[in-house]
């Protein structure tokens, strides 16, 4: 059982609508140093209803590969990813 402080993590965007993947790393280490007990990735911050399928998966990845089994993270699977966005 997972117990503690549980961060839905924000996905965070640039500009032009992409992917800000330094700030997703930033974010992830800002967690693991402040002791956070388990990262949402893709959850609950209203991304799961804009990223694309190949995004959505990719950010889950990032930050499975970044924690490194140092803790818990939950790979949100929220609402169906939209068709292609245009940015």
């Amino acid at each position: 059982m997972i117990a503690g402080s549980m961060v839905a993590l924000v996905t965070p965007m640039d500009a032009q609508g992409g992917l800000d993947w330094e700030s997703l790393a930033k974010l992830v280490d800002f967690h693991l140093q402040e002791g956070t007990n388990a990262i949402v990735a893709v959850g609950t911050t209203g991304e799961s209803a804009t990223l694309e399928v190949p995004e959505h998966i990719e950010v889950i990845r990032r930050v499975v590969d970044q924690v490194n089994g140092r803790i818990p993270v939950i790979a949100g699977t929220g609402p169906t990813p939209p068709a292609k966005r245009s940015n």
